[in-house]
């Protein structure tokens, strides 16, 4: 993988408590407005990146990523935010790096194959393996390094969605569908998925390092800005800075 050192690397964050940590620590910070948003030019390790919030949902993820391709010329995207844990063993304080991602709520059936995205003849977006494999080293040491007794590390496949999944019972159902077609997601959020189709259709190398926030049952949402502000912020923070020292 030619990692183009020159060009910036994109940091998309799903919180601003997120975004706001790694914002402290850009050397040379310009904000920059585009399409509405706020994005922020800088270095962290000596390295150029551009930060942005995602916003919620896939729609504007996918605004928020297009843009940054398009007037930033970045090299990379990587994305840091949190999710619910749905796959066997996924705790909350884990983190999920996603190998593929796909839309949960996709469904243009009978026209194409249930979750299949139309015209684009696939299901599931691969996350590249190169960055991917960086990023996880960038784990192994942001994360194990500092509660190797709690979090846990997975890999594989992280389901998007233009919903909340905030009961046992919607969890169980979504589960039951994917299932049936072959799909055993660890997580679920609302935006990787068309992140990672955006990276696509620009031939743009994408990552992605959820942290389990909850378990995306009835319990969901209790304690969550707590988790953000005093967990999965840091978590951030301590995988982007890792990931500059790799590329």
């Amino acid at each position: 993988m030619n990692f183009a050192p020159n060009r910036p690397t994109a940091i998309l964050s799903a919180l601003i408590e997120e975004q706001r940590g790694l914002v402290s620590q850009l050397d040379n910070a310009v904000c920059v407005q585009r399409a509405g948003r706020d994005f922020w030019r800088g270095n962290l390790a000596g390295r150029p990146v551009v930060l942005a919030l995602s916003r919620i949902g896939k729609v504007a993820a996918a605004t928020t990523t297009t843009a940054l391709i398009e007037a930033f010329d970045v090299a990379r995207v990587v994305f840091t935010g949190v999710a619910g844990g749905v796959g066997p063993g996924v705790a909350v304080g884990d983190v999920v790096l996603g190998s593929h991602f796909l839309q949960h709520d996709m469904d243009a059936s009978p026209l194409f194959p249930r979750f299949e995205l139309p015209l684009y003849g696939r299901t599931l977006f691969a996350a590249d393996q190169d960055l991917s494999d960086l990023l996880i080293k960038a784990c192994e040491v942001a994360v194990l390094g500092e509660a190797p007794q709690k979090a846990r590390l997975h890999r594989g496949l992280i389901a998007s969605g233009d919903r909340f999944v905030s009961s046992a019972r919607e969890a169980t159902e979504m589960l039951e569908k994917l299932h049936a077609c072959g799909h055993a997601p660890l997580a679920v959020e609302m935006e990787c998925a068309a992140v990672a189709q955006v990276c696509l259709d620009y031939a743009i190398p994408f990552a992605a390092a959820r942290t389990i926030s909850d378990r995306a049952d009835d319990q969901a949402h209790v304690d969550f800005q707590q988790f953000v502000t005093e967990v999965a912020s840091n978590y951030s923070r301590n995988i982007v800075g890792q990931l500059m020292k790799l590329l």
